[in-house]
């Protein structure tokens, strides 16, 4: 009777094993890529930000309402 006992223990640990590491390697996969956001670089200080965060003004962008006041840089290309 004991030995019985001792081989259904086994046997359930055994698929609760093989589950387990079933179930971790389908959530192991790597995560769908995400479009990543266009970035800009600000013509004062050259930061580079999301354009939705950025404000532009005669197709320049800036990463600050200053930085739009004062204009392109002295390193502006």
């Amino acid at each position: 009777m004991v030995r019985l006992l001792f081989w259904i223990a086994l046997i359930a640990a055994a698929v609760w094993f093989w589950r387990k590491f079933k179930r971790q390697a389908s959530t192991d996969s790597p995560p769908p890529e995400q479009s990543a956001t266009p970035m800009v670089r600000c013509a004062q200080c050259g930061l580079h930000l999301p354009r939705d965060r950025a404000l532009s003004q005669q197709q320049q962008w800036y990463c600050s309402q200053t930085h739009l006041e004062q204009g392109p840089g002295p390193g502006h290309r």
